[in-house]
């Protein structure tokens, strides 16, 4: 975008698919929030002068279906009509635009984007290219090769050499992602994933911890803010995607040689695309401790606020001195606190229950909306010395919202 002074930013509009922890911690910076996302909730419209949602929550209607009703097109035409009735500084991007770089274009041109353009955002996005410049940076990734028949996804995984991923070329928040152990689970994943996308990629499975790191960072510069634990594919949670997100653990604990390496890759990363702003790295660290990158995620995360609670720093502010001045955050000394976000999803169709008196809920949805079974339901932020404490704490309250909820089956 053209040079500005962070004092020519007054107005903000956050995009994506969930936005909550974005637009408040926008708003305790010091900005007026618009909000265009997906889900409607109701502490983001407490947060917002005003937002737009792709689903209207209405009790006793239905919610729908996130991986079957979302589509980037919808959240780029609910900005045009916020963009109609209001002068709007910047947009600042959350999840579930990060593969339509049309969309994201088009947008740029309505509100510039705050944050990486949209051919950066492609660049990292492009998964041939991408894995390309990671051998050049000589950056550990598990073997991958995007594929568009059967046959090919045959010939490849054989190469690779089984247990393999298969997963969409797009997407996010894991859905879709299936393991292969062998050419005969291969062969369904692959119409299974086929379904959702036409490129498919078949990659190297990498036992290890799942994670990610948050970093801020300039044109020529980066940081580290955090490396995070991720959860993936818990269904006490409610979730039933095997690879599906279910949120973090801030900071992920590991030995510092792991956390070194790891740091030293995403930061190289961050300078090599040119990113700026806050961008997440997700990776997989092996049990020999080698960190394998597994994609970026040129945006805001759903780390945020847990990030913001364990350095107590605000990341938009971070994002646009970062962004305006090339001036990136002084990291605050090591901190013993944790802090986790869990993702629930329905455990079958319910009527969402009043949320609002559980401590450290978020994404919260009209009390007496139907949600579907496995569905996103709530988030819950927990904090803690220790971090076993912690999860047990979150696991009580998971225990006494299940407790609350109406299950139906009308």
């Amino acid at each position: 975008m053209t040079r500005v002074e962070i004092h020519d930013f007054h107005r903000l509009l956050v995009i994506g698919v969930d936005n909550v922890s974005l637009a408040a911690s926008a708003k305790r910076a010091g900005y007026e929030v618009f909000a265009v996302d997906y889900f409607g909730d109701q502490d983001l419209k407490r947060v917002c002068r005003e937002s737009l949602s792709a689903i209207r929550q209405s009790s006793g209607k239905g919610c729908g279906y996130l991986s079957s009703d979302f589509s980037p097109e919808i959240l780029l035409q609910l900005a045009k009509a916020l963009l109609k009735r209001y002068e709007i500084d910047a947009a600042l991007l959350s999840s579930g635009l990060d593969d339509s770089s049309d969309i994201l274009f088009e947008l740029n041109e309505l509100v510039p984007i705050l944050g990486n353009h949209p051919s950066s955002i492609h660049k990292t996005r492009d998964k041939t290219g991408f894995f390309r410049e990671l051998d050049r940076l000589g950056a550990s990734h598990p073997e991958t090769a995007v594929v568009e028949d059967l046959e090919e996804a045959r010939k490849e995984s054989k190469d690779i050499g089984y247990p393999v991923v298969v997963k969409p070329s797009g997407g996010f928040g894991g859905a879709g992602v299936r393991k292969a152990e062998d050419s005969q689970q291969m062969k369904r994943a692959f119409r299974e994933v086929s379904l959702k996308d036409e490129k498919v990629l078949i990659q190297k499975w990498i036992s290890g911890t799942h994670a990610s790191a948050s970093l801020v960072s300039s044109m020529n510069s980066a940081v580290t803010l955090t490396l995070n634990e991720q959860l993936i594919g818990m269904q006490e949670l409610g979730q039933r995607e095997h690879f599906g997100y279910c949120g973090n653990v801030v900071p992920l604990s590991a030995p510092k040689r792991v956390t070194d390496k790891c740091k030293s890759v995403v930061e190289r990363i961050a300078r090599h695309f040119g990113l700026i702003g806050s961008n997440g790295v997700d990776l997989v660290i092996s049990k020999e401790g080698i960190p394998y990158v597994i994609e970026v995620n040129p945006r805001f995360q759903g780390t945020m606020e847990c990030v913001e609670k364990v350095l107590g720093i605000n990341i938009v502010e971070a994002h646009v001195k970062a962004c305006v001045q090339g001036v990136l955050p002084t990291m605050p000394k090591k901190t013993s606190v944790f802090c986790a976000r869990l993702i629930l999803f329905a455990p079958q169709r319910l009527l969402a229950p009043e949320l609002s008196a559980f401590r450290g809920i978020r994404d919260i949805p009209l009390p007496g909306v139907i949600l579907e079974a496995a569905e996103p339901l709530c988030s819950l932020i927990v904090e803690g010395s220790n971090k076993d404490c912690m999860l047990q704490k979150a696991s009580e309250i998971v225990e006494s919202i299940r407790n609350s909820c109406n299950y139906t089956t009308g």
